[in-house]
């Protein structure tokens, strides 16, 4: 297999589903279960696109995304290969216009991270990743920050579909208010992996994210130095939901 050939493909595939994105205009809002959890016509769209164009891409691929009829793990999916698609990460900021919202597209190999490609077509910022040869931003390579969390901003998800979770995400959030330099949210887990990964930040957690979430950020997020685990420090089945814990090269161990 011609792994150039293919990471360009998902690239490809990735950009225009970020113009698709951009182009829209006063998508139709529709809501699944869960706080404030929506879909709109512009994500179903998106990820038909993806599943027709990354099938072409690579015709053995079964797909795992978001949207209402491909969004069930299977057991078949532990063999072969496997994209997971986030045709919109950060519906709501979509909605209101408050950016960023990105593309993102996991490809796994026998329940293995394999590929990871994450799009912000607001800031035209491609990421991009295979297993073992680093993680790069427009094509120039990105290490995540070795300096300690005391210099560093922290970023956060809350968790919003699952209001049990609330509790506990801000306990976590507040006990480290004093231990870097202070806090930011922005409404997609796989851009704030990604803003760890290129240094930005030195850690992100969440207490429930969904595969589709963190399938491709945290390839990247790995490739870029950083340790990503759920939040007691196992390592990501990716298999399903999981809490999430990405932490840069210079923070060390669980630091709540």
């Amino acid at each position: 297999m011609d792994e150039s050939k293919l990471i360009d493909g998902i690239k490809e595939a990735a950009r225009e589903a970020g113009q698709i994105m951009k182009d829209a205009v006063r998508p139709k809002v529709m809501e699944k279960s869960g706080h404030a959890n929506f879909v709109t016509e512009t994500d179903e769209r998106i990820q038909e696109f993806l599943i027709e164009r990354l099938t072409k891409v690579l015709p053995e691929a079964s797909f795992l995304g978001e949207e209402e009829g491909q969004d069930v793990y299977t057991e078949k999916m532990g063999h072969g290969f496997v994209f997971v698609i986030d045709p919109i990460d950060g519906t709501s900021n979509f909605i209101y216009a408050y950016h960023p919202s990105v593309v993102s597209i996991g490809l796994l190999k026998d329940k293995k991270p394999y590929m990871g490609v994450v799009y912000n077509p607001y800031d035209d910022m491609m990421f991009e990743s295979i297993t073992g040869m680093g993680a790069y931003m427009n094509g120039e390579r990105i290490m995540s920050s070795d300096a300690p969390l005391s210099d560093s901003l922290v970023v956060f998800g809350t968790a919003p579909y699952y209001t049990e979770l609330r509790d506990e995400t801000f306990r976590i959030a507040k006990s480290l208010m004093d231990k870097c330099v202070d806090i930011r949210r922005s409404g997609t887990a796989a851009w704030d992996m990604c803003c760890v990964a290129m240094g930005r930040c030195s850690l992100y957690f969440e207490m429930k994210i969904q595969l589709w979430d963190y399938a491709a950020a945290a390839l990247i997020a790995s490739e870029a130095g950083c340790t990503v685990t759920d939040i007691k420090g196992n390592p990501l089945s990716y298999t399903g939901a999981s809490s999430t814990l990405c932490r840069a090269r210079g923070v060390r161990g669980i630091p709540f």
